[in-house]
């Protein structure tokens, strides 16, 4: 099955196939018709399961095949406004739109902050097909009166649930007030929580609806394990499993930025390039730090929840949660990073006494125990007691791990895998292919 199914153009045909791809994925076969019937939609999909190609192929199709509504004269207006939470993922959606959309005669932008807001004037004022930006910078455009949203086609709300975590939800609402109302609406989400339900209750009409996996299922493909130890060795635990193991290429989360530096200086210092990623770091650093880590040439990216939504690396073998999140969601959002478009991959926890309860809800969430296996060497002191954990719920001893007192034995044997995804009834149905791609993933 290949992505001529869908009556998509020539000209998007020859690029998808220059990229690689081959076969679309599950969310693609359901999302691609859904989108080009012009309806709205709801969707839901693991991370790396080519979402972004579910909505960006569509909307190339549509636009390039349509007349432009605007203004007689003067030039073409934007037609397509695609919100994400993060710079990381607004670049990486953009680029998509450009490697897809190459043989078009379309123009797309990426609109971010953490840079100069005047180049991004003056490309404003030549044609500008489909604009990508994360909320607050589209608003600080808006506020300059240099962007004109009334003639908007197409909105995309991608990463949807981030967006909500973020507190996005007021300039989300802001930037709808000006937008027209005859257009069609698009929410993707890794996740579906209340909020986004609610959320698509108020922005979409009578929307298509499709999940290609249970909500806030984890893939299977991922392996997960948990490492019991004490808060003040997990810097030194780290360093000791990539040297051991060998890892080459390690994305590790962190919860707060001080951390991230504090992490990534320690294992510069244990002889393991590492650089850290986050919101108080210059675009041009975040930028060339995860750029490094693509190509191989860095070893570990230590990065913040917020920095990382937007990492698309193919094939990422690791991911590492140094603490575990304080949302149970941010987990299945963290190893969403690793085993993508059926790759397999390894999501590895350190877990002190303090995070006890951060575990058990993660489980609870995910709807499994999580493998747990003490390092030899890095055995917990059971006499150390919880601590609270600064801005989150944590500390407590409502479970132990192995080592500390009272630790069932059952957690500490490999769980059954989790059932396999549903595929409810959408614009398709059935069970689709895994996306294959000549040396590489989808999008």
């Amino acid at each position: 099955m290949s992505f001529t199914i869908f009556g998509l153009s020539d000209e998007i045909i020859r690029a998808v196939t220059e990229c690689g791809y081959t076969d679309p994925t599950p969310i693609q076969l359901q999302a691609i018709p859904a989108v080009l019937a012009g309806g709205d939609l709801l969707a839901g999909a693991q991370t790396g399961t080519g979402k972004t190609a579910g909505f960006t192929l569509p909307i190339l199709h549509r636009l390039s095949n349509r007349s432009i509504k605007g203004p007689s004269s003067g030039r073409p207006p934007i037609r397509a406004l695609i919100l994400v939470p993060t710079r990381e993922l607004a670049a990486q959606v953009e680029e998509s739109i450009r490697d897809y959309g190459k043989y078009l005669k379309l123009s797309s932008m990426v609109m971010i902050g953490g840079v100069s807001i005047n180049p991004q004037i003056t490309r404003l004022k030549s044609r500008v097909d489909i604009l990508v930006a994360t909320p607050g910078r589209l608003l600080d455009h808006v506020q300059q009166k240099t962007l004109d949203l009334s003639h908007i086609e197409i909105l995309v709300l991608d990463e949807a649930d981030r967006m909500l975590d973020m507190g996005f939800i007021r300039d989300i609402k802001k930037i709808l007030v000006l937008l027209p109302k005859q257009r069609q609406n698009l929410l993707f989400s890794a996740t579906f929580s209340d909020g986004i339900r609610a959320l698509a209750e108020s922005l979409l009409n009578h929307p298509a609806m499709i999940e290609v996996a249970r909500r806030n299922a984890t893939a299977d493909n991922v392996t997960h394990v948990v490492h019991p130890v004490d808060r003040e060795r997990k810097r030194d635990l780290l360093a000791h499993l990539i040297k051991q193991h060998h890892w080459s290429q390690v994305l590790v989360f962190t919860r707060t930025k001080h951390g991230a530096n504090k992490l990534a200086e320690h294992l510069v210092t244990n002889g393991i390039p590492s650089l850290a990623i986050h919101g108080n770091k210059s675009q041009s650093a975040r930028t060339r730090a995860l750029a490094e880590f693509k190509t191989g040439s860095l070893q570990v990216l230590v990065a913040t929840d917020i920095a990382a939504r937007g990492i698309d690396i193919s094939e990422l073998p690791h991911v590492v949660n140094f603490e575990l999140p304080n949302v149970p969601e941010d987990y299945v959002h963290r190893i969403g990073r690793t085993g993508r478009a059926g790759a397999e991959g390894d999501a590895v926890s350190l877990v002190c006494v303090d995070e006890l309860k951060l575990l058990t809800d993660i489980e609870r969430l995910i709807k499994r125990d999580l493998f747990n296996k003490v390092i030899a060497g890095f055995e917990p002191d059971p006499r150390i007691r919880a601590e609270p954990i600064v801005n989150g719920s944590g500390g407590g001893q409502r479970r132990t791990l192995p080592g500390l007192p009272g630790r069932s034995q059952r957690r500490s044997q490999p769980s059954a895998k989790p059932r396999a995804p549903r595929i409810p009834s959408g614009p398709s149905s059935g069970r689709a292919p895994v996306l294959q791609r000549s040396g590489g993933r989808g999008r």
